[in-house]
């Protein structure tokens, strides 16, 4: 496949979805493209747009929240894995509130607790904290709707 070509497909992919830079470059190396090639065609999805990590990061905590129901922390290490740079990466999982968290984990625990069986308090609130510390959330957030759900 040649550069040009690599660039027409890349471009019609992005006006379809989201998509960051790693993934860009995933698909060239794939593609068998050279180094070269490959940061020219990036620099050019950047430049117009097509491109975007900011707003991909922005968009993917948006819908693995809303769509996944995962935490903060399993969002985090998806994009660390995208590549996505530090600082967008923060910047996008701050624009999140906490209270957006709890909203999506309550039901979810609550669902979560109609259908596991336990012999104890303890033992449930151990169960659906492991549930919800593996879905990404955090100890205190998993805390603070436990505690509220016990009330």
């Amino acid at each position: 496949m040649t550069e040009e070509q690599a660039l027409q497909k890349l471009a019609a992919l992005c006006s379809q979805s989201e998509h960051c830079t790693s993934e860009m470059k995933e698909k060239m190396t794939r593609w068998g493209i050279d180094e070269d090639a490959q940061q020219r065609v990036v620099e050019y999805l950047v430049a117009n747009r097509y491109v975007d990590d900011r707003r991909y990061a922005r968009s993917f905590v948006n819908d693995k929240l809303k769509y996944n129901k995962w935490g903060p922390r399993k969002i985090e290490q998806s994009l660390w894995m995208k590549h996505i740079d530090e600082s967008i990466l923060r910047e996008a999982l701050d624009d999140v509130d906490n209270e957006e968290y709890i909203s999506v984990l309550r039901p979810l625990l609550t669902s979560k607790r109609k259908t596991t069986k336990a012999e104890t308090d303890y033992e449930m609130n151990q169960k659906l904290l492991r549930f919800a510390i593996g879905r990404g959330f955090t100890f205190e957030q998993v805390k603070e709707v436990i505690d509220d759900v016990d009330e």
